[in-house]
C-alpha cells in the first residue's frame, strides 16, 4: 500500500512506476474504491475491463485533477456554448459529464460512444494522484460488475489481492458513485 502524498526522497515513485508500467491502480474517490489505469495504455485498460468483467463497449471515465488534463481526450470546441457554465460551475466535484470526444480519444476508454464520460474531481487524494502522473486515469468501480462496490481498501484486497496496486486514503463523504449527465442536453443518466 502507498501513500500517494508519500515524499521518496528523490527516488523514483512507487506508484508512478506501476503506472508507467501499465499495472492498475485502486485508490479512494468521492464514494467508492476505483480502480484504474493509463488511458493512454490498451493493454492496461483491457486489464481493468476484464478485471471488472465488463465490456470494452461500454466505455469506462476519466478522472483529472483538472480540466487541461482532460483535453487530449474531449473535442472541447465542440461542447455547447449554452452547456458550457452548467458543466464548468460542476468541478471540480462528483460530476462526470458525457462529452464529445476528440479524434484521438481511444476507442478502449470511449467504448461505441461519441462522447467521453470525464470527471474532475475534488477528492484529496486521487486529485493528488492526477497531478503525480500528470495525466487523467480512467476510474471504474473497484469491484466485479454487477457486485457491491468496495469502500476500503480491505474490502478492495479480498476482491483484487496483490494484483494491483493500492493508493493509501478514505473514500469522501457521498453516498453514491458521481452523477452522470450528457453534455448537450444536461439529461441525467446515473443519479
Amino acid at each position: 500500500m502507498t501513500n500517494v502524498s508519500s515524499d521518496t526522497g528523490g527516488t523514483t515513485d512507487p506508484i508512478v512506476e506501476a503506472f508507467n508500467a501499465g499495472k492498475l491502480l485502486v485508490y479512494p474517490t468521492e464514494a467508492v474504491m476505483g480502480i484504474g489505469c493509463d488511458p493512454d495504455n490498451k493493454e492496461a485498460v483491457y486489464r481493468v475491463l476484464e478485471v471488472k468483467q465488463r465490456s470494452v463497449d461500454k466505455g469506462v471515465i476519466l478522472i483529472a485533477a483538472n480540466y487541461s488534463q482532460l483535453l487530449p481526450y474531449v473535442n472541447d470546441s465542440a461542447i455547447r456554448q449554452d452547456k458550457r457554465t452548467d458543466i464548468f460551475s460542476s468541478w471540480p466535484g462528483a460530476n462526470t459529464w458525457l462529452l464529445p470526444k476528440s479524434d484521438t480519444a481511444p476507442v478502449w476508454v470511449t467504448g461505441v460512444h461519441d462522447k467521453i464520460a470525464v470527471r474532475v474531481t475534488d477528492h484529496p487524494v486521487v486529485k493528488a494522484l492526477c497531478e503525480k502522473l500528470g495525466k487523467p486515469l480512467v476510474s471504474t468501480s473497484a469491484n466485479i460488475s454487477g457486485e457491491p462496490s468496495t469502500r476500503t481498501i480491505e474490502e478492495a484486497k479480498a476482491v483484487f489481492k496483490d494484483s494491483v496496486e493500492y493508493v493509501y486514503g478514505e473514500v469522501g463523504g457521498n453516498k453514491n458513485p458521481s452523477v452522470i449527465r450528457d453534455g448537450d442536453t444536461g439529461e441525467v443518466i446515473r443519479a
